[in-house]
């Protein structure tokens, strides 16, 4: 694990909730020089901390959408069964998120459906493939409570 100090903490933070400040205006937040406040950007990329820079697009604006999250069991239990499951999520482009969990179900499924009979027969196609769903309950996400990007705790 890399060890990160307040100066890359800060970074961090920052470029969390703006990746599009300027290097003068990032350096003079975290009271750095340009210079060696950029080396430590450049560091924390080449690192893999950073992997990247994205916009966070409003959905909603562009098309009607119906976020789903949904509990799946598979039946069977193997690393062939759960490789077979990961490779249909990965090809189905409605998924927006896939976890696997502990606690009595396998995985956790974010789905934005156009709406909720697209999911539905989505989620039909699936049950009849050879993917082997034993079960799955399904969750319609009424509003958004909270959305943000990973807490970053700054060393003072």
């Amino acid at each position: 694990m890399m060890k990160l100090d307040r100066y890359d903490l800060n970074i961090l933070a920052i470029l969390s909730r703006d990746g599009r400040i300027t290097k003068s205006r990032l350096a003079e937040a975290i009271n750095l020089s340009i210079s060696p406040c950029w080396e430590r950007v450049k560091r924390l990329e080449k690192a893999g901390v950073i992997e990247g820079y994205t916009a966070r697009i409003n959905a909603d604006v562009l098309v009607p959408r119906n976020p789903v999250w949904v509990q799946i069991e598979l039946k069977a239990h193997n690393a062939e069964s759960f490789a077979r499951f990961e490779a249909l999520v990965m090809e189905t482009p409605d998924v927006t998120e896939c976890v696997a969990v502990g606690g009595g179900v396998d995985y956790l499924v974010k789905f934005e459906a156009r709406s909720i009979d697209s999911y539905q027969r989505l989620m039909d196609a699936w049950l009849v493939s050879e993917v082997g769903i034993e079960r799955y309950c399904t969750y319609i996400v009424t509003k958004t409570v909270k959305r943000a990007p990973l807490p970053i705790e700054l060393v003072d």
